[in-house]
C-alpha cells in the first residue's frame, strides 16, 4: 500500500515530486518533537502551562531547523533535474540516480553539526531554564535526553528519505547504463544495522525507564536512563545485533562474490543455500539461474561450433528466422585440387581429418580478416565477407585473407596439398533458409554462383588464386600487385568474365588461353 501510494504521488506529480515529498516527510519532525516533550514529561512532573511553552519553543526550533535542512536537501537534488524535466539519455540518469541515491547519506554528512547547533544547545538551555534546574548535571543531561530524540529524528529522516525516493530511483534505473559507472553514493547495509541497531535500542530503552520511573523521578532519572541504555546497547545488545548482521550479510556476501564470478563469465560457480528465509530462497534461486545460464553457454558454444559466431549472435536476438537482406560482399570459394583421388586412395577417415586440419587452418583466417564460412561443401569452403556484419572494404579483406591461406597452406603443407580460391564480389541476399525445423543462414546471388565457377577456373590457369574484375574494381590497396588473366566464358553467364590473378598467389608461367568453364 505504502509503495503503491508513492508511486502514484510520483506519477501524479512528475518532477515536482521528489521537493514535495521531501518537504511532506521532514514534517514529521514535529511530531517526533511532540513525543519528546511527552518524554520529558514521563521524567520531570510539567505543569499544563510548562508543557505547552516547552511544545511551543521546540517546536518552533524544528520549523527553523526544517525550513533550512528542506533548502539543503532541494539544493542536492539539482543534479537530478535535468532527467526529472524529461531529458531522458544515459547521461542525465546517470546524474539523476547519483544525486536521489546519494542524498540520505549526503544530508546527514552535511548536516551533522547543524540539528546539534540549532537544536540540542538551545532547547537544552532552554529547558534547563524553565525546569528551574541547576546548570551542572541539568543542562547535560537535558542536552543528552534531546539528543536521543534528535537521533531518532535523523533516523527516521534517513530511512525516510531512501523510502520516499525509491519510486523515482525505480523508474531512473531503467535509463542507466549497463554494467559499472555508478558511484558509492550510499550507506552499506553492514553499517547501516550497525549504527541503527544499537540507536534503536538506546531510543526504546529510554522510553522504557521513562514509563517505568515513578512519577517524577527527575532528572537524575533522565540520566540514569540514558546512561543504563546505552551501556546496554553497546555491550550486552550489541553481541546479539552482530550475530544479526553475519546472519543477514553472510549470505548477501557470498551472492555478491558469485556474481562478480559470473559477470566474469565462471558459470560453474554455486553459493551454500544456508536455510528456508528470504537469504535462503534468493541463494537458491541464484543457483538454479546460475545453471541455466551455464546451460544457455554450453548451447552457444555449441551452436556456434555449427554456425558463425556472428550468425549465432544474431539467432540468440532475433531467434532462428533471420529475414533475408541485401548486401553487397565479397564471396571466397575455396577447393582442394585432387582431394577426391587422395580420399580413395587413403580412405574415408584419413580424407575426414586432412579436412578438419586444413579448416582448422583455414576458418581462423577468414575471421581474423572479417570474414565467416558460411558453409563447408565437402571438400570446398564457402567464405563471406560484409554479411551478416556489413563491410565497406569486404573486397580487400578477401583478397588479404586469399593471400593469408596460401602462404599458410604452403607453409603447412608444401606441395603435398594444393588448393584454388576463386573471388567474386556482388549483391546477394542473406537470410535463413529451410523448413521443417531445419534452417540454415547463407548466401543467394549470382555472385556466389560466380565465384564457384571463378575457382574452377584456377584448375585452368593454374593460379591458386582468381579474382574477377567486380572484385578487383572494389579494391583499395594493391595487394603486391596483380596479373590479368583474360577474360574467360563462365557457365551461367552470358557476359565472359575478365579474371585477375594476385601476384603472391599466381602459377609461374603464363596460364593458358580461357575456355567455357
Amino acid at each position: 500500500m505504502q509503495r503503491a501510494t508513492l508511486t502514484w504521488a510520483f506519477h501524479r506529480f512528475g518532477a515536482r515530486y521528489p521537493r514535495l515529498i521531501i518537504a511532506l516527510h521532514f514534517q514529521v519532525a514535529h511530531l517526533v518533537v511532540a513525543g519528546g516533550v511527552w518524554l520529558l514529561d514521563l521524567y520531570v512532573a510539567l505543569s499544563s502551562a510548562q508543557f505547552w511553552r516547552i511544545l511551543v519553543v521546540c517546536e518552533v526550533a524544528v520549523l527553523v531547523e526544517n525550513a533550512l535542512a528542506i533548502g539543503i536537501v532541494w539544493r542536492m537534488l539539482k543534479p537530478a533535474d535535468p532527467w526529472l524535466q524529461g531529458e531522458r539519455d544515459a547521461g542525465t540518469a546517470l546524474a539523476a540516480w547519483r544525486a536521489l541515491a546519494g542524498t540520505p547519506l549526503a544530508f546527514v554528512r552535511w548536516g551533522r553539526a547543524v540539528p546539534f547547533l540549532v537544536n540540542v544547545v538551545p532547547i537544552a538551555a532552554f529547558l534547563t531554564v524553565e525546569l528551574d534546574a541547576p546548570f551542572w548535571p541539568s543542562f547535560f543531561i537535558l542536552a543528552a535526553g534531546v539528543s536521543v530524540v534528535l537521533l531518532y529524528g535523523v533516523f527516521l529522516r534517513f530511512f525516510g528519505l531512501e523510502l520516499v525516493l525509491r519510486p523515482v530511483l525505480e523508474e531512473v534505473s531503467d535509463d542507466l547504463p549497463d554494467g559499472p559507472g555508478v558511484a558509492s553514493v550510499s550507506v552499506p547495509l553492514k553499517w547501516k544495522l550497525l549504527i541503527a541497531l544499537p540507536a534503536i535500542n538506546i531510543v526504546s530503552g529510554v522510553t522504557v525507564v521513562g514509563f517505568a520511573a515513578p512519577d517524577g523521578a527527575g532528572l537524575d532519572q533522565l540520566g540514569f536512563g540514558v546512561l543504563v541504555t546505552i551501556g546496554v546497547a553497546f555491550t550486552i545488545s550489541l553481541e546479539l545485533s552482530l550475530l544479526l548482521l553475519h546472519s543477514i550479510l553472510k549470505p548477501i556476501d557470498q551472492l555478491q562474490r558469485g556474481t562478480a564470478r559470473v559477470a566474469t563469465g565462471d558459470f560453474s560457480v554455486r553459493v551454500p543455500v544456508l536455510g528456508t528465509d528470504e537469504t535462503g530462497r534468493l541463494a537458491g534461486s541464484f543457483n538454479t539461474m546460475v545453471s541455466g545460464l551455464e546451460e544457455r553457454e554450453r548451447l552457444r558454444e555449441a551452436f556456434g561450433a555449427f554456425v558463425d559466431p556472428d550468425v549465432a549472435e544474431r539467432v540468440m536476438v532475433e531467434g532462428t528466422v533471420l529475414e533475408g537482406q541485401e548486401a553487397d560482399v565479397t564471396v571466397l570459394f575455396l577447393d582442394i585440387r585432387g582431394f577426391t583421388a587422395f580420399a580413395e586412395r587413403e580412405g574415408a577417415r584419413e580424407a575426414v581429418a586432412r579436412l578438419n586440419d586444413l579448416y582448422e587452418l583455414i576458418v581462423p583466417v577468414l575471421v581474423r580478416h572479417g570474414g565467416h564460412a558460411n558453409k563447408f561443401i565437402g571438400d570446398g569452403l564457402l567464405g563471406v565477407f560484409g554479411a551478416p556484419e556489413r563491410l565497406t572494404d569486404h573486397a580487400d579483406r578477401a583478397v588479404a585473407a586469399a593471400l593469408d591461406i596460401v602462404q599458410c597452406v604452403r607453409a603447412r603443407y608444401g606441395q603435398r596439398l594444393q588448393i584454388g580460391i576463386g573471388l567474386n564480389s556482388g549483391s546477394v541476399v542473406a537470410g535463413t533458409i529451410g523448413g521443417g525445423g531445419r534452417v540454415e543462414f547463407t548466401v543467394i546471388g549470382d555472385a556466389v554462383n560466380t565465384a564457384a565457377r571463378v575457382e574452377e577456373a584456377t584448375r585452368v590457369t593454374g593460379d591458386d588464386i582468381l579474382l574477377t574484375e567486380a572484385t578487383r574494381a572494389l579494391l583499395r590497396a594493391d595487394h603486391g600487385g596483380f596479373v590479368g588473366r583474360g577474360d574467360a566464358e563462365l557457365k551461367g553467364k552470358q557476359e565472359r568474365v575478365l579474371l585477375h590473378a594476385p601476384l603472391g598467389g599466381a602459377a609461374q608461367g603464363r596460364a593458358v588461353q580461357l575456355r567455357a568453364i
